[in-house]
Formats: structure tokens, C-alpha cells, sequence
């Protein structure tokens, strides 16, 4: 892990509420929340600031209570004048102003020019410190398709202005890691704050792009459990936790607590968790085939990447079509089951004609009718 490294930004309330159909209620919230604050994340999103979010003040008074000062709390904000005031009356620790910076966005969407985003980052980031929030971060929104020389315009001017962080979002997630290790080194180059990222998964890459940026000196990710987001999601919070801590070696996040808060957010928000679904499925230390239990049986380590325990998991071994007479021979004799060759060999053609296949009870309950 890089020395700049700072910390997991989650943004499950904000970013994950914007996906269809989804609204956390306030059980939802906190239950998230609790959870989040046990995996170990170092900051939280809580939604966004508006007037039209009544509910934001109650629930950054109610986090701040269950967080006791382990973890930041934030609040996106647009670079409006009443939005940044709504902001300030909940005092967060830290206020994520966002604003366009591709030309697409500022002249299409918002019919505006150039020198008014200048403007406009500088007034409302002033705004903001002025209204007492010291930790004042710039969103750069769409930021892989601007100008480059623009961008890094707006991130001189955001730094100048009293940001600690400028955070390049991939909004439309059409960067690579090679591409994104390129526009961080680019940033970092030319301001002396905080790079973060926020990555969309339009094409697969949000995971991967994130860790490529931390790589390339970025010192914030951004992620939601299990990704949820606008379109194909986010990076997807479980995965940089997992290979932060169980490649990387981070001892700051718990991973084993993942499995808990993927399946508080698939049930609050509609969602199945997929069977293979990376650090969290159900079925991801289940193998079938021979080649890979002969190897389990030898060292785990030559078919799984980390003990299923450390994320709350435990192996299981099923016995099929696809499993040949070694792997079988094997899970037998670690019970002190001895067949002969030909009821070994018997014992694999029921085993791989049975249809479905069998757990390990079951073989053993077979093998034993075979002994007699």
C-alpha cells in the first residue's frame, strides 16, 4: 500500500440510495451505518446536503453518537449557496462540494462556461470555510473526459481556495487502471493536496481502477457495498477491503464483517448476492472438481487466495461428476476409511453417475456401505 494512503471513503448512502428504486429507511440507515463503523471504514457519505433532505441532521447527530470519533462523516454537497448553508447547520466533518468539469457537462447540462466553474469553485469553497467547515473536498465530476489542462485548473484552484482534497471521478467509468494511474500522477504533479477517486463499473473496471490509483500515489477511494450506484454501480466496497487487508496486509479494516453488511445492504435494497460474488458468496470455497481438491487436501493455499475464515466462510468440499478417484481416496483416508481398488473405484463411478453431488457426510455415509 502506498505511504499516501489515507483512508476508504463509503458512499453506500449517498451514490448507492441514487440506484433505481432504492430508499433506506431510517432502520436501514442505521444498520448500515453500525455496520460500516464494524468493517472499519474511514469515512462515510451520509447523503446529500439539500434543504430537501430533512432527515440529514438527525442522522449526522445519530452517527456521530455511534462512531464516537473513529470515523469521519461527511456530506456531498452541489456548489450552491443554500445547499453549502444546509451543510453547515449539520456540521459535518468533512463537506464534499462537487461540480462538473468536462465540457460536455458545463456547456450541455448546465449552459455555462469555463470561468464560471473557476468562480464558482473558489466562492463556494469559501463559503463553506467561512461557514465553519475546515475540511472542505472538490468533486470533479466527469472529470476522465475534461480537458486536461482544464482539470488541473480547477484542481490549482480548489487547492488554492483551502481544499484538503480534490477527488477525480470517473463518471461514466470509461477509464483503465493504465489510464487512471496517468490522470493521478498527472494531479499529483501539479497540487499538494489529497487525491481521491470515485469510480463508476460501467465496463467492469471500478475495482480495479481504484487500486490502480492508490497504486499511482492517489490517497482516497471511494466505494458502496456491493457496489450499488447509478447504471452498472460503483467500486464495490467488500472488494478493496479484501484485497486491501487479505493481499495488502491492512490490518485497519475487518474483513471477516463483510459477509454481515453485503447482506444488510442486499436485503435493504432488493438485491441477490450471487453465489461466486467475490470476499461474500455463499458458494465461493465450494469445489467440486478433483485437480483442485487434491491440491486443497495438499495445501489450501494452492486453490484459495486466503482462509475462507478470514471472511467469516468455511470450505466445503462437494463430490460429483467432476471429481476424480485421488480427491475421493484422499477425503477417505483423512477419516481412516481404507476401501480396496475395487471398491474405491465402484465408490467414484456412483459417486460421478449420481446426479447431484454429494457433501462430505454423504460420501463417507456411502463409503462406509461400501467397507461392508
Amino acid at each position: 500500500m502506498n505511504s499516501n494512503f489515507s483512508g476508504i471513503i463509503d458512499s453506500t448512502l449517498r451514490e448507492g440510495e441514487q440506484a433505481p428504486g432504492v430508499r433506506f429507511c431510517c432502520r436501514d440507515r442505521t444498520a448500515l451505518i453500525r455496520a460500516l463503523l464494524a468493517v472499519g471504514v474511514d469515512e462515510i457519505e451520509l447523503g446529500i446536503a439539500s434543504p430537501a433532505n430533512d432527515h440529514i441532521p438527525g442522522l449526522m447527530a445519530e452517527t456521530r453518537r455511534l462512531a464516537e470519533g473513529g470515523c469521519r462523516l461527511a456530506l456531498w454537497s452541489r456548489c450552491r449557496p443554500e445547499d453549502i448553508a444546509f451543510a453547515a447547520r449539520c456540521r459535518p466533518d468533512v463537506l464534499s462540494l462537487s461540480i462538473p468539469v468536462s465540457d460536455l457537462h458545463i456547456s450541455q447540462r448546465l449552459r455555462r462556461d469555463r470561468a464560471w466553474v473557476l468562480r464558482t469553485v473558489a466562492a463556494s469553497i469559501h463559503q463553506a470555510r467561512s461557514l465553519g467547515m475546515e475540511r472542505v473536498a472538490l468533486g470533479l465530476e466527469d472529470g476522465s473526459r475534461a480537458d486536461q489542462d482544464f482539470l488541473l485548473q480547477v484542481a490549482e484552484t480548489a487547492a488554492t481556495s483551502g481544499a484538503f482534497r480534490v477527488r477525480l471521478a470517473d463518471t461514466v467509468g470509461i477509464c483503465s487502471p493504465g489510464a487512471i494511474t496517468a490522470l493521478v500522477r498527472k494531479l499529483r504533479g501539479t497540487v499538494d493536496i489529497d487525491i481521491g477517486v470515485h469510480c463508476h463499473n460501467d465496463f467492469g473496471m471500478a475495482t480495479a481502477n481504484s487500486i490502480a490509483a492508490l497504486e499511482a500515489g492517489a490517497a482516497w477511494l471511494d466505494a458502496t457495498v456491493l457496489g450499488i450506484g447509478e447504471r452498472a454501480g460503483n467500486c464495490r466496497l467488500e472488494e478493496v477491503i479484501g484485497f486491501l487487508a487479505l493481499q495488502q496486509g491492512s490490518n485497519r479494516y475487518r474483513p471477516e464483517q463483510l459477509p454481515r453488511l453485503c447482506r444488510l445492504l442486499a436485503g435493504a435494497a432488493g438485491l441477490t448476492i450471487a453465489g461466486n460474488h467475490p470476499l461474500v458468496g455463499r458458494e465461493l470455497f465450494t469445489c467440486e472438481t478433483g485437480l483442485h481438491q487434491h491440491g486443497l487436501a495438499v495445501n489450501p493455499a494452492t486453490y484459495e487466495p486466503y482462509d475462507p475464515g478470514r471472511v467469516g466462510a468455511q470450505r466445503q468440499l462437494l463430490f460429483g461428476l467432476k471429481t476424480g478417484t485421488r480427491a475421493i481416496h484422499l477425503q477417505l483416508a483423512s477419516q481412516g476409511i481404507e476401501l480396496s481398488q475395487r471398491q474405491l473405484q465402484h465408490l467414484v463411478s456412483s459417486v460421478r453417475a449420481g446426479g447431484e453431488p454429494l457433501d462430505r457426510e454423504q460420501l463417507l455415509l456411502l463409503a462406509s456401505r461400501r467397507e461392508t
